[in-house]
């Protein structure tokens, strides 16, 4: 089902789920407005922070990795967890969770589903690539706990991610996955008051994770989003390994 936008890229959509049906943002590159043959990148899945403490598709963070992705020619997915906006269910501490972005990642790989959800998809020629298309992977405090058991999933069955990048990172809050790929970007603030850095450190070390620190962020990064957009742009154009 499509519901009217937040603006001329963003479309809100539910899909059907386990639990229920699931809300989606859909975010497009800026590109894709003046040209339907725009070569979309890939797909980027973000994954938002726990839902019992507010988080939803539309926290600041969350909408800040949509439109760094979208900046780097990406089609940004936002869903919201159970029980949160237009999605069903209830809460299900990471379980259901990740049950449902296993889903919601493989929707975004098959082109008939955004044919039947997008209006004029028909004239978006990225659509029907989608299942050539790689995903990367973003999550958000809670979001990234359930992120890294969706990486591990994903590689398990033979559908690996093209990168994984962890902000505000669940590391000593919640049972991260005891290993996520290499080139993961970890992206923590050096005052977070939720998730103390030193819990990262520690989380990170054994896998000699390179972890960037921003100086003086706490966990919701006020005022130093535009550093998780310049690190994370850094990446992809090639200025950091």
């Amino acid at each position: 089902m499509l519901y009217a936008s937040m603006n001329s890229r963003t479309h809100l959509i539910t899909v059907p789920g386990p639990a229920g049906l699931i809300q989606l943002s859909v975010d497009l590159p800026d590109e894709l407005k003046q040209d339907p043959h725009f070569a979309v990148r890939g797909l980027a899945l973000i994954a938002h922070p726990h839902p019992l403490l507010g988080g939803t598709m539309d926290n600041k963070v969350v909408q800040t990795l949509a439109r760094t992705f979208n900046q780097l020619g990406y089609v940004s997915v936002r869903p919201n967890f159970r029980g949160v906006g237009l999605s069903a269910g209830t809460h299900d501490e990471g379980r259901g969770e990740l049950e449902d972005l296993l889903i919601i990642s493989d929707w975004m790989r098959t082109p008939q589903s955004w044919l039947s959800h997008l209006n004029q998809a028909s004239e978006q020629a990225w659509i029907t690539k989608t299942n050539q298309l790689p995903l990367v992977l973003a999550g958000f405090s809670f979001g990234s706990y359930v992120g890294s058991h969706l990486v591990h999933q994903l590689g398990e069955l033979g559908k690996p991610v093209e990168r994984f990048v962890m902000v505000g990172s669940a590391a000593g809050k919640w049972k991260l996955a005891d290993s996520v790929p290499t080139d993961t970007i970890v992206i923590h603030g050096e005052n977070d008051e939720t998730i103390p850095l030193l819990a990262v450190f520690d989380w990170a070390r054994p896998q000699e994770l390179t972890v960037h620190v921003v100086p003086g962020a706490d966990h919701f990064f006020h005022r130093k989003l535009h550093c998780i957009r310049n690190i994370i742009l850094s990446h992809w154009l090639g200025q950091v390994s």
